[in-house]
């Protein structure tokens, strides 16, 4: 019986995941020749195109979730990233959008390309030292560690900005927006990890002033007179840019292959690297991960550093989805993401969750979403019913089951009620509040 419990714990979000597909299935209306709606290919691929923009900015909120953060300015640093790419297919010239992009463009590759290059040369000199340690330092001549990856950056940084200056001249392609948008948006997240780390901020705080700024920054970008920018492909931007709504081989919606990619990579650094495994500690206490060596703060900043590349990601999306930039295109958003989070396992106060988890709650945000419109429930019903289901989904995540159960037991327990001395003896003995604790930490890792 324990084992079927710890195994139900383990597992209870795929159950609940399979619960909203049964009773979509069972509630799905039908089309006139019998076919179940709910279970069609093409409601289900639509789905998976709905919540692939939640989805990304759900990832990069999970990595900052785990470290105890928060970051309320995804949003409006999505809808910021919409303004710059419409404005980019658009507007020929420079533009306020082309202005800020080719030099933040610029600078974010050329950071990139010089920190990759850094990374491989300490990887082979650290390959080559069968003899090194966990936590050995290698002497790399500054040569080779500093002025080999600077200038690889530097080249780097002169070929892109080159590249994206010529296209400003007339209007960027699709490989232009899908770098331009996201290096700014990663500018973005840039200040507020420098706020959280240097500046000493609560996230909260930190992450709401960005809120607030970005929107203006994006009103101010797109221009008193042009509360929407629209995008025509074929017209005013590229025929290309229709690649980024096509179906991928007629398979799978190419927002969601973003979305899954993001997943699966980032889950992957989670999971098998060190970066991965100092989020956790350091979500798990983080007085304990700065006393064990780990520099918290480069953590923290590479945290924020993705969740606004993944929110310019999903911003570039939204443009190719609805054919238009927005200042206020994220409003709301945030919430959302924190909600898929939430819904997924991962704790608000960090240390424990995952991606596999944010993937599930995705899903289940989004096919709940779809069963209530296939039922035609009023929307303001559809607010109450998703804010319930969160509450009670957040419930059963952040209370072990086993523990739910014994405490349901002890409460019904009519000697415990009839005689109170004797209540201590149905507490649950140190043994089992340890053996659930080691149950979260195996649903952590």
């Amino acid at each position: 019986m324990k084992a079927f419990l710890r195994l139900l714990s383990r597992t209870k979000l795929y159950w609940g995941l399979l619960l909203i597909c049964l009773v979509g299935a069972l509630t799905s209306p039908h089309t006139s020749s019998g076919n179940n709606i709910f279970l069609s290919y093409g409601n289900l691929t639509d789905v998976l195109r709905q919540v692939s923009i939640t989805g990304l900015v759900a990832t990069g909120m999970t990595m900052v979730i785990l470290l105890g953060g928060i970051d309320l300015s995804v949003g409006s640093v999505m809808g910021f990233a919409t303004v710059i790419c419409a404005m980019l297919l658009t507007k020929p010239g420079w533009t306020a959008a082309a202005v800020m992009g080719v030099p933040a463009a610029t600078l974010v590759s050329g950071a990139a390309i010089a920190l990759v290059v850094r990374f491989i040369v300490r990887g082979l000199a650290r390959g080559r030292d069968v003899g090194a340690g966990r936590r050995r330092e290698f002497a790399v001549s500054p040569w080779r560690s500093l002025w080999i990856p600077a200038l690889l950056g530097l080249l780097g940084a002169a070929a892109v900005a080159w590249w994206t200056a010529s296209q400003a001249t007339a209007k960027f392609g699709v490989l232009g927006v899908l770098l331009v948008a996201p290096c700014l948006a990663l500018l973005l997240g840039a200040i507020n990890g420098l706020l959280v780390v240097a500046g000493r901020l609560q996230p909260f705080i930190a992450t709401l002033a960005m809120m607030v700024s970005a929107l203006g920054i994006a009103r101010l970008t797109a221009g008193q007179d042009n509360a929407v920018v629209p995008v025509y492909t074929g017209t005013n931007a590229t025929e290309a840019f229709e690649l980024l709504r096509s179906m991928l081989w007629g398979v799978l919606p190419m927002p969601s292959v973003f979305f899954l990619a993001a997943i699966i990579l980032f889950g992957a650094i989670l999971r098998f690297t060190t970066f991965g495994r100092y989020a956790y500690a350091i979500g798990g206490n983080i007085e304990a991960a700065k006393l064990s060596g780990i520099n918290v703060a480069q953590v923290q900043l590479t945290a924020y550093l993705l969740s606004g590349f993944l929110a310019g990601i999903a911003g570039v999306l939204f443009v190719a989805q609805y054919r238009q930039g927005k200042p206020d295109a994220g409003a709301g958003l945030e919430l959302d993401a924190i909600a898929a989070v939430v819904i997924g396992g991962t704790s608000l106060m960090g240390g424990r969750g995952g991606l596999a988890g944010t993937f599930v709650g995705v899903l289940i945000f989004g096919l709940l979403s779809d069963i209530l419109q296939l039922q035609n429930i009023d929307s303001n019903v559809q607010l109450l019913m998703k804010g319930l289901i969160i509450v009670c989904t957040v419930l059963v995540q952040e209370q072990n089951l086993g523990q739910l159960i014994a405490r349901w037991r002890f409460s019904r327990s009519p000697e415990a009620s009839a005689d109170p001395k004797t209540a201590e003896s149905y507490r649950l003995p140190s043994a089992a509040k340890a053996q659930f604790a080691r149950e979260d930490l195996d649903e952590a890792s």
